[in-house]
């Protein structure tokens, strides 16, 4: 079981949560860097964000090499992996790129720095497995991920209702827990964008659900806790990670229901009411008010016209993306949680961060 519970920790808490901040350094960044590029005579910073988001899949890999401890070679090696399973895997690329950069790093860790020729050896036997896995597995890993991001869309389109609730209370648990909720979005292809192979409406309006949800999580700790946290919490949790309540979580789980009812409101009110969309990145579905970045990603998809986002942008939608990611996630996780105190299940300290 010690071991079972070492490899789940390596891989899908220490590996993914690499491939997300591989992600970051790489395709958010060059969406911004083309973001600021439609400003007028600043063109250029569009041309150095298509770079940097053509290496998105050797960030990834080589963050994920990072976080598995690997050698130099090793590391260097699983960029040109990532390269090639980002591109073969199509619509689920980032999730090819998880698998194929796992198993070509753990294997090339196996032959480094055991021969006289590791310079050869090593880098030989990393990009031959990845090779020969991203060749053989990504296009079907991609295959597999259109099949699950077309049924989200679906979903979302028949049941917009049902879909806002279940994606953005998933989404939101996923963001909280030690794994990663923008890697699953990224993996997922939660967007409409016309730039993303596979992204279309339906997985617009569950991209939007996404966005609701990880706000509601991060938005609702920081308002909850502010009698044991204050100013500090406010940031570290709202426009940080709200994963910082993981270890009160564990020992007073129910400090964790006001702010997933919370989501459960505020995902269908997004896509039902207030009509939002996320045509942006679809990393940007699974981060919340981390940087801003949840609602950043819609803004960007309503303005990079590259995304095409296909309607005008109304004040109801600049209203409710306002409504949705602060104000409506603060008071209805205040009002669930002080329902919570008046019956008992929360008391004072539940949910004090470790300073």
């Amino acid at each position: 079981m010690e071991i079972f519970k070492r490899y789940l920790k390596r891989y899908f808490i220490d590996a993914m949560g690499a491939m997300a901040l591989g992600l970051f350094a790489s395709l958010l960044i060059g969406t911004i860097f083309k973001a600021i590029g439609m400003i007028p005579h600043l063109e250029f910073m569009a041309t150095i964000g298509g770079y940097a988001q053509a290496m998105a899949g050797a960030s990834m890999a080589a963050a994920i090499a990072y976080s598995l401890k690997a050698h130099p070679l090793v590391m260097f090696s699983a960029a040109s992996v990532g390269y090639a399973a980002n591109a073969l895997g199509g619509a689920g690329g980032p999730l090819a790129v998880f698998f194929i950069a796992i198993v070509a790093v753990e294997i090339g860790m196996l032959v480094s720095k055991k021969t006289k020729i590791d310079i050869v050896v090593t880098p030989f036997v990393t990009v031959f497995v990845g090779g020969v896995f991203s060749i053989l597995v990504a296009p079907h890993i991609g295959t597999l991920v259109g099949y699950i991001s077309k049924f989200i869309g679906w979903a979302a389109l028949q049941a917009p209702l049902i879909t806002g609730i279940i994606v953005s209370v998933v989404i939101g648990i996923c963001l909280t827990l030690p794994i990663s909720s923008a890697a699953i979005c990224a993996g997922l292809c939660m967007t409409g964008s016309l730039a993303v192979e596979g992204g279309n409406e339906g997985l617009a309006i569950a991209g939007a659900a996404a966005v609701a949800g990880c706000c509601a999580q991060m938005v609702g700790f920081a308002v909850i806790s502010f009698r044991e946290n204050r100013w500090g919490g406010i940031l570290s949790q709202g426009i940080g990670t709200s994963m910082l309540q993981m270890p009160n979580i564990i020992r007073h789980p129910q400090i964790w229901i006001a702010p997933t009812l919370a989501s459960a409101i505020t995902g269908p009110l997004a896509v039902c009411v207030f009509d939002l969309k996320m045509y942006g990145a679809a990393i940007n579905s699974g981060m919340g008010t981390c940087g801003l970045l949840g609602p950043i990603g819609i803004v960007l998809g309503w303005l990079t016209p590259e995304n095409g986002y296909p309607y005008e942008v109304s004040a109801l939608n600049w209203i409710g993306l306002i409504l949705i990611c602060f104000l409506i996630p603060a008071v209805l996780s205040f009002i669930f949680n002080e329902i919570l105190r008046r019956i008992g299940w929360v008391k004072d300290g539940y949910m004090k961060l470790d300073a």
